[in-house]
């Protein structure tokens, strides 16, 4: 495993400098929330951003995931939408184009993977037509991914329609895919008491991206660690123990404002329990 860092903790920092603090403190991996500021797809100069950010890359030695998080890219007054669970399908159809767009840029980084979530369901439907909404996209999504041969990671994220890992493996009954793999946030399994380390035995074979950051039971708020409750070396160990590959990313993405220092102390944390 290879110790990363999201870029949506370095709102405040150019690419080429954060990238440049990152691998100075020693990280392995960046996780590159496409947004403002940071390979934008819509922007004009769009290719140009492309190349440079594989440059450095390169020069920094830096392995890459594509995350899709980006609050309001898509639209600036209300956050992370739209999504594939949007009720207009015309709306879902932009979502899918973003992640169309962030499966090139996956596929021109080498990246790992792109990282991405169901979406809130924001209207009052039945389970048949928001499944079926889901599962829309997700096989749009990944038939395209599969073509380029990059692969998903898919978040459950708490508040939205695939929350748990229980509802992930209930997605998994209604729709499958070779290009269709997970992303763990540990973070979330203690939010919602998920049990950590059987999780991360239990879907090992489909592992291929981890989030990694404090929190607290009941609460969604991303901490540095040691503000919150959990135990970490059981956690390291089982990823080890399992022989995970990928990156284990640090993703707190509302410490901009202390971004050198918040990647510091991530990195001094984290480092002492990575296997030897």
């Amino acid at each position: 495993m290879i110790l990363a860092y999201n870029t949506n903790g370095f709102a405040h920092h150019s690419p080429a400098t954060a990238l440049e603090i990152l691998a100075e403190l020693g990280y392995g991996g960046v996780g590159l929330t496409l947004d403002y500021g940071w390979l934008n797809p819509y922007t004009p100069d769009f290719d140009q951003s492309l190349d440079e950010m594989r440059r450095l890359l390169e020069k920094h030695s830096l392995r890459s995931v594509i995350e899709t998080g980006a609050r309001f890219l898509l639209d600036p007054r209300t956050k992370h939408e739209p999504t594939l669970m949007s009720a207009d399908r015309a709306q879902r159809q932009r979502r899918i184009d973003f992640y169309r767009r962030a499966i090139d840029v996956a596929a021109a980084l080498k990246s790992d993977c792109v990282s991405l979530w169901s979406g809130i369901l924001r209207d009052e439907t039945n389970e048949i037509t928001a499944f079926s909404r889901l599962i829309e996209g997700l096989r749009e999504v990944c038939e395209y991914a599969a073509k380029r041969s990059v692969v998903i990671g898919f978040e459950s994220e708490p508040g939205m329609f695939i929350d748990t890992m229980d509802r992930f493996a209930q997605l998994l009954d209604h729709f499958d895919s070779p290009a269709l793999k997970l992303t763990i946030d540990i973070g979330h399994l203690h939010c919602q008491d998920e049990p950590i380390v059987e999780t991360l035995r239990r879907w090992r074979s489909r592992l291929v991206n981890i989030h990694i950051e404090d929190m607290r039971r009941g609460v969604h708020e991303h901490l540095t660690f040691g503000d919150g409750e959990i135990d970490f070396r059981p956690v390291m160990a089982e990823l080890s123990e399992i022989r995970y590959g990928g990156l284990v990313q640090v993703e707190l993405s509302r410490h901009s404002h202390m971004a050198p220092e918040a990647a510091r102390r991530a990195m001094e944390f984290l480092q002492p329990l990575m296997p030897s």
